[in-house]
């Protein structure tokens, strides 16, 4: 059974940056590929980035690109998605997941497990 843990989310004015990170064990995490999602209210789960198992950025959401980074280290287990220059619109909770046969990187579908989720609140 593979578990991830979200960590990192908080507090922060427009313009500030966060660092969450996802602690995954349970199996080769080696093997996966890696997603971030967020989800506001009233609103369905996005994707906002993914990260093949070899380091190779797969891709970004447009409304991020630029501000966000995904980065990955096998040997500690663990996936970072830096944020900066944090706008309002960016308050989600944040999630990550994982997935070993990852086609279409911004469906949920494709993925088989997921984290708890983490809050990120950007005040204006």
């Amino acid at each position: 059974q593979v578990q991830l843990v979200e960590s990192g989310g908080g507090l922060v004015q427009a313009g500030g940056s966060l660092r969450l990170s996802c602690a995954v064990s349970g199996r080769t995490f080696s093997s996966y590929s890696m997603g971030w999602f967020r989800q506001a209210p009233g609103k369905e789960r996005e994707f906002v980035g993914a990260i093949r198992w070899s380091g190779l950025i797969l891709a970004y959401a447009n409304s991020v690109k630029g501000r966000f980074t995904i980065s990955r280290d096998n040997a500690k287990n663990t996936v970072s998605l830096q944020m900066n220059s944090l706008k309002p619109e960016d308050t989600a909770v944040y999630y990550c997941a994982a997935g070993v046969s990852v086609a279409a990187i911004g469906s949920t579908d494709e993925y088989e497990y997921w984290g708890q989720g983490t809050q990120v609140t950007v005040s204006s």
